[in-house]
């Protein structure tokens, strides 16, 4: 007698880590839901709001304009360090070192998420058409309209997906965690020093950041049902 034939051994699960898919795209709509409220708070100058604003920065400007020193350092920490050129020159690293490994997809996604953060960010920019803070001492200038805050917008991108890229990498634990506290570190610094310099509002940073986490958090979603898909569908050919 000839023995049973033995069950084939279990597939490998897919890099892309179906559990996670429903908690981003959950979070993902959250962000986004809370946006919109914001964004309609925001549009018709709720008072609350406003008053809200008003006393953030009327806090913040005087420590600015008499601490010179400190002034310059904040200026430097965002004017360079965290300026959103800097991040999106972060991020081009990423996508060129995906680009040499052949990950095209990946590749694309990365530099599209990217891409569609700034054009969300400028064209509501165009449309709130928000003033920023009016001092008659200014200690920094910005241009183009307030709400959303771009630095803190494009550092909540950037951030967020080089810590997924990380994670969806197999970073260990450990490197895992200092790239969260380096990008959380960004994405709250980069807010401060907007308020600080008195070239937005509170609301226009919390903007950003919402909006910014809410792109991410879709984003890495979509991208995980798209790989899980074609590694179910690469299974099935083989």
């Amino acid at each position: 007698m000839h023995a049973p034939p033995r069950p084939s051994p279990a597939l490998p699960r897919s890099p892309s880590r179906t559990p996670a898919r429903p908690v981003a795209i959950r979070t993902g709509l959250l962000l986004a839901a809370v946006f919109g409220v914001l964004l309609a708070l925001v549009a018709c100058a709720w008072e609350p709001l406003v008053s809200l604003d008003r006393y953030v920065a009327q806090g913040l400007h005087p420590v600015a304009v008499e601490h010179h020193g400190w002034t310059r350092c904040v200026r430097v920490l965002s004017d360079w360090l965290w300026d959103p050129w800097t991040m999106r020159a972060a991020l081009a690293v990423a996508v060129l070192w995906l680009a040499r490994r052949r990950d095209w997809l990946l590749c694309a996604w990365i530099a599209g998420t990217s891409a569609l953060g700034t054009a969300l960010q400028q064209g509501l920019k165009a449309a709130v058409g928000r003033a920023r803070p009016s001092w008659p001492d200014p200690v920094a200038t910005a241009h183009y309209a307030a709400f959303p805050s771009g630095h803190a917008l494009t550092a909540t991108v950037t951030c967020g997906l080089l810590v997924w890229l990380l994670w969806r990498h197999g970073v260990r634990a450990a490197g895992l965690r200092a790239a969260l506290a380096a990008g959380a570190v960004s994405v709250l610094g980069v807010g401060f020093t907007r308020l600080y310099l008195g070239v937005h509002w509170l609301s226009d940073v919390v903007g950003g950041w919402l909006l910014g986490g809410a792109l991410v958090a879709v984003s890495a979603a979509l991208f995980e049902t798209l790989a899980g898909r074609r590694a179910t569908e690469a299974e099935g050919a083989s």
